[in-house]
């Protein structure tokens, strides 16, 4: 078999797997860190690439009826890089960089939460190494190594109008930024045969664990209308109880709140707390495997494993005890399975086509559902011995309905979508020396 057209396919065969998990349906999963640079022949390698990746996914039914027949879903770009230098005939190292967690989503008009915009993302930069040993007709290779994993979270949120003497007042949006960074280390182990592209390849990912800190600004006149409305409400109880004069006097203290807030929303101040916000991100365990099966042709396939049902809650505390929130998600694990053959038409140019399905991991407390993407991929060879990469990715995104929201008097708040989709753009260069 062609051991050039083999080096070519293996390049393409990295395009299919990086493309195949932008447009995933479970948990948060983005890209993935391209750990495979090691096994690339040369001393030294660089590869950076990007994708765009597009979803759509429409509201059917939801408390909220201007929700309804709008998609909430953002666009998002994923960058990725690895460097790899040989430093010694059977040791080597690689540095790679990746976006491999997010979620962006913009409300059409306000959630029933008051939620509108929602983006979080986390980017992992590593270092992994591998030794290698021969063994029998291929090399046997131990992989490991650490990353640092930064994470940054957004949202905003609506408040209703705060009502006043001549006419309500538009008041603006709550925002929340949190930050934070953790480390974990990813481990494995590979048996390669080069003489007919045979690699075999187990690698487990550490989990991580969030404190994220950061601030939230809420605006003035909606802390005081919030003390207006408590103080009404204690003065109405008083009135109900036949106490006139703590109502009365109850009922003034909330016109006095009601007039600052109005004051404080007129000179638009704002009020700054602490945050911190609680989550977990998975482990993983990644099985890869391809073998040359012809002359020329190359079947690939892998399956992971990732560990969100660790994702209960995203709880956001600060420092004003009445300002939180609890996103619930009470996810169960997440299975991706890939497989796919790549081509070499000749020493040139290569090309490659695979089908992942991942499983979604919604309980019915959110809308996570099974997505199937079709990839399609190609590889040139440059004249300088540069390698310009590309791909395609288009998924299916199945429906999705929550199950677990009721009102307090037992009206419907759960909502659903229809099947969606998502198209994923992807355009990557490597070169070795």
């Amino acid at each position: 078999m062609n051991n050039l057209r083999l080096k070519a396919l293996l390049g393409a065969g990295c395009v299919s797997l990086a493309v195949a998990g932008t447009a995933q349906a479970g948990g948060f999963s983005r890209g993935t860190a391209d750990t495979d640079i090691l096994f690339d022949p040369g001393n030294f390698n660089m590869r950076a690439g990007v994708t765009y990746v597009t979803p759509h996914r429409d509201f059917d039914k939801n408390p909220v009826p201007g929700l309804v027949g709008t998609s909430y879903t953002d666009s998002y770009i994923i960058p990725s890089a690895a460097i790899k230098l040989n430093l010694s005939d059977n040791f080597r190292c690689a540095g790679t960089m990746v976006d491999n967690n997010g979620g962006a989503a913009t409300y059409a008009v306000p959630k029933l939460s008051g939620k509108l915009i929602e983006d979080f993302s986390t980017n992992e930069k590593a270092l992994t190494c591998g030794v290698k040993f021969q063994a029998g007709p291929g090399n046997f290779w131990l992989l490991g190594g650490g990353f640092a994993e930064d994470f940054r979270y957004h949202r905003e949120n609506a408040l209703r109008p705060l009502p006043g003497p001549n006419g309500s007042v538009a008041l603006p949006n709550v925002n929340l930024d949190l930050e934070g960074q953790e480390f974990g280390y990813r481990i494995g182990a590979a048996y390669e045969i080069p003489e007919i592209a045979f690699r075999a390849q187990l690698m487990y990912r550490s989990g991580t664990d969030y404190g994220a800190t950061g601030s939230v600004v809420m605006p003035t006149a909606a802390l005081l209308g919030s003390q207006a409305q408590s103080l009404q409400a204690q003065a109405q109880a008083a009135l109900a109880a036949g106490n006139l004069a703590q109502a009365q006097q109850l009922g003034a203290a909330a016109q006095q709140a009601l007039q600052q807030a109005m004051g404080a929303a007129a000179a638009g101040l704002s009020q700054e707390f602490d945050a911190i916000g609680i989550g977990n991100l998975p482990q993983s365990v990644e099985f890869k495997l391809q073998s040359g099966i012809a002359p020329g042709w190359l079947a690939f396939g892998a399956i992971k494993w990732s560990d969100w049902s660790v994702q209960k809650e995203l709880l956001v505390k600060t420092s004003n005890p009445a300002i939180g929130s609890e996103d619930i998600y009470n996810w169960r694990d997440g299975w991706t399975v890939t497989g796919g053959v790549a081509h070499a038409f000749n020493d040139s140019v290569s090309g490659l086509v695979s089908l992942t399905w991942d499983r979604g991991v919604g309980t019915g407390w959110d809308l996570s559902s099974d997505a199937y993407t079709l990839v399609l991929g190609g590889l040139v060879k440059d004249p300088i011995g540069g390698e310009l990469r590309g791909g395609v990715g288009f998924s299916y995104l199945a429906s999705a309905s929550e199950t677990a929201y009721f009102g307090a008097n037992g009206e419907d708040q759960n909502q659903s979508v229809k099947a969606g989709y998502a198209v994923a753009l992807n355009l990557g260069y490597n070169i070795r020396w």
